[in-house]
């Protein structure tokens, strides 16, 4: 998992604190700070598994944004077991677990934690992110269109706080956000409102809910639904996102992003799923990765998987690793368990199209014509896809694209290929060449 670091000198400090991800992690927390204040807005997505604009709209918050002034903090994936899922709740509607919740619930930690989060003293704001059904109107006009939807609201469960704070008046806040919203919609049709749900004379189920409990603790809290209904995963993130944005304006966060929100740049981004980093010394890109993959050469047990993406996780089933970027499976890999050698080489020597360049262990490469892996005594290269006969040790042959298999390629368009070292039998690292 990619930590995102900005620094400014005597400015401001960024810490990021992301739970490392395996198959115990819990809750993922990262935290974009500064020094000059401790005004911070918490982003929770994926409470509801089945809510994808939910999600991927903090993901891309996480990676794509830089926080100038003021704090905040992300959970992308709050409910990740559902979200790779693609279900509301894998255990339950875990929203309607915040009054209470049994210890044996599978969902319990999760829920303890981030009321722990929430109620941390440095959060001023909270927003829990939802697709809902429908459009949201005050009067009926049909089963889409009406006043028992929930999308493309801003939620909130009462007018204000009992204790009057920063942010108490969640009402005034919700049409400012509404207001900012209407006048940069993609279609007429997809106006904002407020829904207010005056949870606590109108509403038990909500009573039930993570953004109630937030303001029973005197925490200004809202939901921001996006229609399930829009045609499009970029248009529900567009949405979310320039609802984060107006709130982080009202709270005066200060933020630069490296793209312009607009749907076409929010596609590309959602179809970048990034790369995957294992035990520090495989490198795999999950673009266009195929959707399965053999012999990976791995631990036999303690196995460290990290995502260059926030959304990325992993299942493990009978001794294959499910690869997931959000509700998306990427790949599956199949292990081939190794010893790790110890003191290996951390650079390699190779030929690419006739020049001596040196590259790091675990890592891409490119070439256009041909490569070859110069020979360095007590190491052994193992070249996926290519079969000589009577050689154990491929270093020191100059090899094309057509001197490999495809079958043993890595991505779809058999144009990348694994190159591993070994220590004696012990595994070292490995690399990846694509031809260009």
């Amino acid at each position: 998992m990619t930590n995102y670091i900005y620094t400014r000198l005597a400015t401001f400090i960024i810490l990021i604190l992301i739970f490392q991800v395996n198959v115990n992690a819990k809750i993922q927390l990262i935290k974009k700070e500064n020094s000059d204040s401790n005004i911070t807005m918490l982003v929770i997505g994926g409470i509801h598994g089945n809510e994808p604009g939910g999600y991927y709209a903090p993901s891309i918050l996480a990676s794509h944004y830089k926080i100038t002034s003021k704090n905040l903090w992300i959970v992308p994936d709050l409910n990740e077991a559902s979200i790779r899922a693609n279900q509301r709740g894998l255990y339950g509607d875990m929203n309607r677990k915040f009054a209470s919740i049994k210890k044996n619930d599978k969902d319990a930690k999760i829920v303890e934690e981030i009321k722990k989060i929430i109620l941390s003293k440095k959060v001023s704001l909270i927003l829990n992110l939802h697709d809902g059904h429908g459009f949201y109107r005050r009067k009926n006009q049909g089963s889409i269109f009406n006043p028992n939807a929930w999308g493309q609201t801003c939620v909130i469960d009462q007018c204000s706080l009992k204790e009057e704070k920063l942010f108490s008046d969640l009402n005034n806040i919700a049409l400012t956000v509404k207001k900012n919203l209407n006048n940069n919609l993609l279609q007429n049709h997809h106006i904002f409102d407020v829904r207010n749900t005056n949870t606590k004379f109108d509403d038990e189920a909500m009573q039930l809910s993570l953004t109630y409990f937030a303001v029973t603790h005197n925490k200004p809290a809202f939901a921001i639904e996006t229609s399930k209904n829009l045609s499009t995963l970029s248009k529900k993130v567009f949405y979310q996102l320039l609802a984060i944005e107006e709130f982080m304006n009202i709270m005066g966060i200060s933020f630069e992003r490296d793209f312009k929100l607009n749907e076409k740049n929010i596609k590309k981004i959602l179809k970048d799923y990034g790369n995957l980093q294992i035990n520090n010394n495989i490198l795999l890109d999950l673009n266009n990765i195929k959707k399965s993959l053999s012999y990976i050469p791995l631990n036999y047990s303690n196995n460290v998987f990290k995502f260059s993406n926030t959304l990325g996780s992993i299942k493990e089933f009978k001794d294959s690793y499910f690869i997931y970027v959000g509700n998306k499976l990427v790949t599956k890999l199949r292990p081939q368990r190794f010893k790790m050698a110890k003191n290996c080489k951390k650079n390699f020597d190779v030929l690419v199209d006739g020049k001596l360049v040196s590259k790091k262990s675990g890592f891409n490469f490119n070439v256009t014509n041909s490569f070859k892996v110069l020979k360095k005594k007590g190491i052994r290269v193992n070249i996926i896809g290519l079969s000589y006969r009577g050689i154990t040790n491929e270093s020191g042959i100059n090899i094309h694209l057509n001197d490999l298999n495809p079958k043993f390629s890595t991505d779809k368009n058999n144009k990348t290929f694994r190159v591993e070292f070994y220590k004696n039998n012990d595994f070292c690292s490995m690399s990846t060449v694509t031809f260009k």
